[in-house]
């Protein structure tokens, strides 16, 4: 029996996360994930029982690697609950996701192929149904203004802020970003 290390598998799932961003899902093979994280040929498919497997592991890494940090959350706690708290928070969270850019645009490509694969469809939408609920509840447990309908307004505006920004950086420039934060802010959630 092969031994399974855990700091292989999830190198293995970051190479993943890579190929997925730079070839798109059809792309993504055991093989290429072995030569993205420079393992002899034959690694991959050690660690993941198929392809399915792997897609659905990148999936849930990718939302893994986007959480905020500990320092980040306890600085949020010791804000002040209003709007411009809140458009700060937005504007971090951005950067944060547009950060780590190979990972959303690994994403766009799992969301796409599980229009396809059923039980990837599951995994994702128990996923970002979790990750939404969670965004609800940290809102409500925080004091900030505005109610459960803006995060999920907010969630869904900057989700495609954010393709904008990866996938084709010339349409808004970094001071348009930031005034659509703010804006969007304003306008969404009540004071």
């Amino acid at each position: 029996m092969v031994r399974r290390n855990d700091e292989r598998r999830a190198a293995l799932i970051d190479a993943a996360i890579e190929v997925l961003a730079e070839q798109g899902a059809r792309g993504l093979t055991f093989r290429a994930v072995d030569i993205e994280a420079a393992v002899p040929v034959g690694t991959a498919s050690n660690y993941f029982s198929n392809r399915d497997d792997l897609l659905t592991q990148a999936g849930a890494r990718v939302y893994e690697r986007l959480q905020p940090d500990e320092a980040t959350l306890a600085r949020h706690r010791e804000s002040s609950p209003d709007r411009e708290t809140y458009a700060m928070l937005m504007r971090e969270l951005v950067g944060r996701v547009s950060a780590f850019r190979t990972g959303y645009l690994a994403l766009l490509e799992l969301r796409l192929e599980a229009t396809r694969r059923p039980e990837l469809r599951a995994v994702l939408t128990e996923r970002v149904r979790a990750d939404v609920d969670a965004n609800v509840a940290y809102h409500e447990e925080s004091g900030l203004p505005g109610d459960a309908t803006a995060v999920r307004l907010l969630y869904l505006a900057f989700n495609w802020l954010i393709v904008e920004q990866l996938t084709l950086p010339g349409v808004f420039s970094e001071a348009d970003r930031e005034h659509l934060i703010t804006a969007a802010v304003e306008r969404i959630v009540s004071p």
